[in-house]
């Protein structure tokens, strides 16, 4: 395959085989610009193989000695085919069977062939594994925690009310240039897995007395829904998290962190959180922190008894609990 700047084509090299076949190699090699060794080449090519000769060879040099040997690599696929292997058990085998090869080479060869995905060896192009779900059988049975940092709106709105190249806009750039620390406020959320019924407060940071504070009063709200008792409750891996003090308050409930970097693990409170930040966070300008911190006790009773949830049977989270809905109104003004 040519480079972006090479100066001959599978084109141009056809164009300078015409040029020579009648002019001195010398003068077509000047005149296209390249050398008189590299127009040689090419010519002698074309000489001995035609059309053929003209094409681009490959660059793999023709004497491999430590290259895996071809029995060793049908093994490979013929196991990764017909058991469907991983590296791992497929190196194991031929090591039983007396062949000595690395993880890694296993890997290389599969990927090589073709077959380094498990969907490429199902005819149809299946996935071959059903993803795990974490399912909640009953109300209390996994409560989700976790905390979304975001930006304290000034008194009179943000740039994003007052638009860019404003006052508040440049304000900003001039807090970024002397690096001055953002203020934040941090929602912590909670969610029950089984009938999606969450609690959120805006609180002012995410230390793990605040996150132990917050867990009381999570507490208190489940119970008001007949949640008495929470079973597990699931956490990423913040430092609020990990706290020994926060392990101190579980009252008997299982604490399960996810897999680092796995936010999936989570997913039901992360989720939660993005119809949050869609439908309320972003989804209109405010002019303060407290407008919208206001708003957010709203949403809490607009989320758990009026709006439709998929998982829920399109039917608000509320509808899932034996207390079931109560008599809020729709209208909150």
């Amino acid at each position: 395959m040519t480079h972006r700047n090479a100066p001959l084509s599978v084109e141009g090299r056809r164009r300078l085989v015409h040029r020579c076949r009648t002019r001195p190699i010398p003068h077509v090699a000047a005149e296209m610009g390249i050398s008189r060794q590299c127009a040689s080449k090419w010519v002698n090519r074309w000489r001995r193989h035609g059309e053929l000769g003209l094409a681009d060879r490959p660059s793999v040099p023709h004497h491999q000695p430590s290259a895996t040997p071809a029995p060793i690599v049908a093994r490979i696929e013929r196991l990764r085919r017909d058991h469907k292997y991983s590296a791992r058990r497929i190196a194991f085998e031929l090591h039983t069977q007396g062949s000595e090869i690395a993880v890694r080479t296993v890997t290389r060869q599969l990927t090589h062939l073709g077959l380094n995905r498990r969907r490429f060896i199902d005819p149809n192009g299946a996935n071959n594994r059903t993803p795990g779900r974490i399912i909640a059988r009953w109300p209390g049975h996994m409560v989700h925690l976790d905390v979304k940092k975001t930006g304290q709106i000034p008194d009179g709105g943000g740039w994003r009310t007052h638009g860019k190249g404003s006052d508040q806009d440049k304000a900003v750039a001039r807090a970024k240039k002397r690096r001055t620390r953002a203020r934040y406020t941090y929602l912590h959320s909670a969610v029950d897995g089984f009938s999606r019924l969450a609690d959120t407060e805006a609180l002012d940071d995410e230390t793990a007395a605040t996150a132990i504070g917050f867990l009381f009063r999570a507490r208190v709200f489940f119970a008001a829904h007949g949640i008495g008792h929470i079973h597990r409750i699931v956490t990423d891996n913040g430092p609020c998290y990990r706290a020994g003090d926060f392990a101190k308050v579980l009252h008997g409930a299982r604490h399960q962190r996810t897999r680092p970097y796995t936010p999936r693990h989570n997913g039901k409170v992360e989720r939660y959180q993005r119809i949050l930040a869609e439908e309320l966070l972003y989804a209109r300008e405010w002019t303060s922190e407290t407008q919208r911190t206001a708003a957010i006790a709203v949403w809490n009773i607009h989320f758990n008894y009026h709006r439709p949830h998929s998982a829920a049977g399109n039917q608000p989270p509320a509808s899932r609990l034996h207390t079931g809905v109560t008599n809020v109104m729709a209208s909150y003004t």
